[in-house]
């Protein structure tokens, strides 16, 4: 009897059917961008803001100043008299006479007697002139409380880790289009409260929740996917990450035309409850059905596939059934086992930790540079666009493999070239550097279609989660590994980049091409599995033959 695979191409590998579940799916990379790069726009630095004297703010209204006025009133004393402080972190330790005139209510102080006054360090009195702009002012994350904006995104990648491991977990027991759908729900609400969050704590655990079901929505779309397609068609996981860095280059976009934080919040939450719609139109994924003995529905699904290509199964097509291998709930175990199973785990685990790390900390080297925010976050999203077109134009032709190697070892060497050129050439070491982050981003979009390919599936959501769970790790390391040894020196962690870097392009040659083979069912099947291509071909169509009935 014919081997699934060989069911799905009598019903079309990339049909109508899968031509519209992959472009509805794809919405969800959109969704997911506006989530992991938010942070930007909801805790963008406020344009002006100070601390206010006590007694300010009535004085204020009793003399009917404007924000600018206090404003003057505030800091030019302080400015005068103490020349190192900005007013930001700091005031005068005095309160404001409210007997003098409204013109000059520290008339009394001579520009010397202003100097000697005593300071003091701001806790909760900040004006800002724009109040609602952004987390910072909303929540005061400014001063000695600056260190939590960093926390809030640490705090999602938190979520996205914790996302891997209990909704990949649940999508391989409970499938995959249920926990797709419940994590757009979650997604959806918990963005609406942390957009109305009544204070800093309440932010900080629904934005990790939305981080938890927004790595659901992200990870369990991706495997859906790659599941109803042929072998042949499985580049359509690189056509998602093309989905994401186009919701990379709409967001700011959206953060231009929304001028509050709570808007951008809703704005980049609401669509999450459009999806759910998708309950009618995208089906469960029949390798997963046929994972879990339920050839009937598998098999209906791939009838309906069929119908909508305009093919028809053949009557033999009357029962598809997984191989006699029993079926457990997967576990970390399960991947580590077997010899074949162990060595893909090990190195893709290095590959999405080394990926994240050299990503984020490339993005925040280049990072901020002055100038116009969104028009530089736009460009830099779209620096992203030629690492997956070039990509698609080499991944068919010449394997997985050797590209992610080369982009690997071109992001490492990049790195390097760029540590070591003179300062006084800004534009070549920008250059190259941007030539890094082209290698570590196709590197990055590479990992995801591998990692894929290289588990069966009884494990492939959950070895895909487990794995892409180490990219929230070195996103969480990023910032510190970067700031901590540039503080010892600017370039070392470009070193340290580069080192990463090589050893992963290294590493990844040493696991098998999957270039034009069908995705494993069985560990056995993985196990199977050669690093020589012709050898694995041969292997896989005797144990598809031999693995349905």
């Amino acid at each position: 009897m014919p081997s699934f695979d060989e069911v799905l191409k009598e019903a079309g590998e990339f049909g109508r059917f899968q031509k519209r579940v992959f472009f509805l799916l794809c919405q969800t990379g959109i969704t997911f961008s506006f989530l992991f790069a938010s942070v930007v726009f909801l805790g963008k630095t406020p344009d002006s803001f100070w601390c206010r004297i006590p007694g300010a703010a009535e004085l204020s209204q009793q003399c009917g100043w404007t924000l600018e006025e206090e404003q003057n009133f505030t800091i030019l004393p302080l400015r005068l008299g103490n020349r190192s402080s900005s007013g930001d972190c700091e005031r005068l330790d005095v309160a404001w006479d409210t007997s003098v005139s409204c013109a000059s209510p520290l008339a009394r102080y001579s520009n010397h007697s202003v100097g000697n006054l005593p300071l003091s360090t701001c806790h909760d009195n900040w004006v800002y002139k724009h109040p609602h702009s952004s987390i910072i002012s909303e929540y005061n994350l400014v001063c000695s409380n600056a260190w939590m904006l960093d926390l809030s995104q640490a705090i999602l990648n938190l979520g996205f880790l914790t996302g891997a491991f209990t909704l990949g977990y649940a999508a391989d027991r409970y499938g995959r289009i249920l926990i797709y759908l419940l994590s757009c729900l979650g997604v959806g609400i918990c963005g609406i409260i942390v957009a109305f969050a009544p204070n800093f704590t309440v932010f900080l655990i629904f934005r990790f929740l939305q981080g938890v079901f927004g790595k659901g929505t992200w990870m369990t779309c991706y495997v859906i996917v790659t599941e109803i397609v042929g072998s042949d068609q499985r580049i359509v996981g690189i056509v998602i990450q093309i989905f994401f860095t186009l919701g990379i280059m709409i967001l700011p976009g959206i953060a231009y035309l929304i001028p509050t934080w709570q808007g951008i919040q809703l704005a980049i939450s609401l669509p999450n409850f459009l999806f759910l719609l998708y309950y009618w139109v995208v089906p469960e994924s029949p390798r997963w059905l046929l994972t879990r003995k339920k050839g009937e529905k598998a098999l209906k699904i791939m009838h309906n596939i069929a119908k909508h290509n305009g093919k028809y199964l053949s009557p033999h097509y009357s029962e598809i059934t997984i191989s006699n291998d029993e079926i457990s709930n997967p576990s970390f175990l399960d991947l580590v086992r077997t010899p074949q199973m162990r060595r893909n785990t090990l190195i893709l685990m290095y590959a999405w930790f080394t990926s994240a790390l050299i990503y984020q900390g490339l993005v925040m080297r280049l990072g901020i540079v002055g100038g116009n925010l969104y028009l530089d976050f736009f460009i830099s999203g779209a620096v992203e666009l030629p690492a997956a077109l070039l990509i698609l134009v080499t991944i068919d032709r010449i394997g997985r493999r050797l590209p992610f190697a080369i982009s690997n070892i071109m992001a490492g060497i990049a790195c390097l070239i760029t540590a070591f050129l003179p300062e006084d050439i800004p534009w070549l070491k920008t250059t190259v550097a941007t030539l890094g982050r082209l290698g570590i981003t196709m590197a990055f979009e590479i990992v995801y279609l591998v990692n894929t390919e290289l588990y069966p599936t009884t494990l492939r959501n959950f070895g895909v989660s487990l794995c892409s769970s180490l990219c929230d790790l070195g996103g969480i390391i990023a910032p510190f590994l970067l700031f901590r040894l540039a503080a010892i020196w600017l370039e070392l962690p470009l070193i340290i980049f580069s080192i990463l870097a090589v050893v992963c392009g290294l590493l990844v040659l040493l696991l098998p091409e999957t270039k034009g083979i069908s995705l494993p069912e069985t560990v056995e099947d993985v196990e199977h599995l050669s690093s020589h291509f012709g050898k694995c071909g041969k292997k896989r169509k005797h144990q598809d033959a031999n693995s349905y009935i």
